[in-house]
């Protein structure tokens, strides 16, 4: 009976060993594909789409059009990165003082703050779905990773500008700007993309002409997103490495 229950743990183990490393390789696979191929779809496209049919009966499919970072120039990346990630340029996928001031915030009974980086929304974005669960985030953790490892920086940067929602069935800067503006992304005013990043994080209901992107818009041009290049940008680096980083979570 014992070297039966053995023989099964044996097994049972080996497989889930094989589950993890087939997983691995599947999901490396994946990000390597996105490194040079623009994802045709992601679950968040699906359920959008799904969730127009149920409303309105209608088979649409979600407005994209995907873009080079180059196409963009940097008055629209600028806009998003100061909206969702400053430091984005800075960190390594995890920006832990953010981290670390959102769970005190939130250990302490105040409003609700995240700290996701811009790369675990492209994570979430491109590889997973929306509900929030412990499962996903440790899915978005790992996904996190391999982006910031097998990726560049801009490339990660671009596949967001293409993926994120930006109105109702609409996804990326580019359709999102042509909806909108009813121009090119490329030709968006700095104001027109602080109002089109300004529509996050809720791009189904807010509008870019009301108070809310407004506001955003007005933060984000008295904010900027540092950009590699820029003249401070070696001494905003400099003082962002000088953080006590995962350290701040200490009691």
């Amino acid at each position: 009976m014992f070297a039966r229950v053995r023989q099964w743990t044996v097994r049972a183990a080996l497989m889930s060993l094989r589950a993890v490393a087939l997983f691995v390789a599947c999901s490396v696979v994946q990000v390597t594909l996105v490194r040079f191929v623009d994802p045709p779809a992601t679950l968040t496209m699906l359920e959008r789409a799904r969730e127009n049919f149920v409303t309105s009966g209608r088979v649409e499919w979600v407005d994209v059009e995907p873009v080079s970072l180059a196409s963009l120039g940097p008055t629209v990346p600028r806009a998003f990165l100061a909206s969702e990630d400053a430091r984005f340029y800075l960190h390594h996928g995890f920006d832990w003082t953010a981290v670390c001031a959102a769970w005190r915030s939130n250990g302490e009974g105040r409003s609700l703050r995240g700290g996701s980086t811009l790369t675990q929304q492209v994570a979430k974005n491109v590889f997973l779905w929306q509900h929030r669960s412990w499962v996903r985030k440790a899915l978005e953790a790992w996904y996190t990773f391999l982006l910031e490892l097998l990726l560049p920086k801009d490339r990660i940067l671009e596949l967001y500008l293409n993926v994120a929602e930006t109105g109702p069935m609409v996804f990326g800067v580019e359709a999102g700007a042509r909806r909108h503006f009813q121009r090119s992304a490329s030709e968006l005013s700095a104001e027109q993309a602080g109002r089109l990043a300004g529509v996050l994080p809720d791009p189904r209901r807010r509008s870019v002409r009301g108070a809310a992107a407004s506001a955003r818009a007005a933060f984000i041009a008295a904010n900027p997103a540092p950009l590699p290049g820029d003249p401070a940008f070696d001494r905003i680096r400099a003082a962002f490495l000088a953080e006590p980083g995962w350290r701040a979570c200490r009691p």
